[in-house]
């Protein structure tokens, strides 16, 4: 299974409306899906309460892309702190969640950017950044990147609130207990597909639903429930790879998923960070769609509702701050 033109076109703010699809060949066994992480320097702990010189001005207002590497550092120590502090606020939350994905959007887009910012980040922070960055990098290299092959349409979609992260992790939680499935990699898929079910369009290649499935494979591993219903659509997304072999090879049971080894790795690397720190998880809930155009990543905030495609350039018109 490969990509769509208009679902490619997404590629994750993280996100990337794919479908999920059973009937692919195995890949290759000697295929390399581990995620490689660079050893990082003893620092001071980033755990620490936020000093409120930085978290004030990194956190304030809407949040915008960093201008400087030093900038981006600041957003992503500020976003950080708030996402590993007890019992963040709520609106806090959502603009850490948020600054942090502009941060790490920018810091992938711009090749100099990396070393420096993490020059500037404590030890928990750098291997955060590294991991997402990563991941942001995968997803954006299964695009071909053609300005000609970029969308100049926004989709028809509908973008509401994802559930709360405590509901989400029950169904995470029940489909690792009885398919074998990692809570971490069934949350990353969540989250690739359509950001935690934020996005609610079916993909111009019929899929449908939270993990994005075919109705003909979702008539195998839905077990007779709602396509468009979290809870069963998650535990349909065990069933899947349980049955393509999840507890033998994880890569091959990902790359069943959607046939591409930067999906493989991308979901990895973000699965990955949320085993590190199950706390991630609310971190992620608070990032937002994005979607992929020649103007652009798009931001589509919540309460976008578009029953047909709407040119890019008139939708950035009348709404300019959504092109951070």
């Amino acid at each position: 299974m490969t990509l769509a033109p208009l679902v490619s076109a997404l590629l994750v703010g993280l996100v990337a409306v794919t479908t999920a699809c059973s009937e692919a060949p195995r890949p290759p066994a000697d295929a390399d899906v581990r995620p490689v992480e660079a050893p990082v320097a003893d620092a001071p702990d980033d755990s620490a309460p936020p000093p409120p010189t930085e978290l004030v001005p990194a956190l304030a207002g809407t949040p915008r892309r960093p201008a400087a590497p030093a900038e981006a550092a600041a957003m992503v120590r500020a976003a950080q702190r708030v996402v590993r502090s007890p019992a963040p606020e709520p609106d806090l939350l959502a603009a850490a969640g948020h600054t942090a994905q502009l941060a790490v959007r920018e810091v992938a887009a711009r090749r100099t950017w990396l070393p420096r910012v993490l020059g500037d980040l404590g030890r928990a922070d750098r291997r955060w950044l590294r991991a997402n960055v990563a991941a942001r990098r995968e997803f954006r290299s299964m695009h071909p990147g053609a300005t000609a092959d970029l969308a100049d349409e926004l989709p028809a979609w509908r973008i509401v609130p994802p559930a709360p992260a405590r509901t989400l992790l029950r169904s995470y939680r029940e489909a690792e207990r009885r398919f074998g499935v990692d809570w971490e990699y069934l949350a990353a898929i969540n989250m690739v597909e359509t950001q935690f079910g934020r996005i609610r369009g079916t993909s111009v290649a019929g899929a449908q639903g939270p993990m994005q499935f075919i109705p003909t494979t979702w008539d195998i591993y839905g077990a007779g429930g709602d396509i468009q219903d979290a809870h069963d659509a998650i535990l349909a997304a065990g069933r899947l790879l349980r049955a393509n072999g999840f507890a033998r090879d994880k890569g091959a049971a990902l790359w069943r998923y959607n046939n591409s080894w930067a999906y493989v790795r991308g979901v990895t690397h973000h699965a990955e960070v949320m085993r590190r720190d199950p706390r991630q998880l609310r971190g992620y809930l608070a990032w937002e769609v994005y979607y992929l155009t020649r103007l652009g990543g798009v931001w589509l905030p919540e309460g976008y509702d578009r029953r047909r495609p709407v040119p890019v350039r008139a939708y950035v018109e009348a709404h300019p701050e959504r092109l951070p």
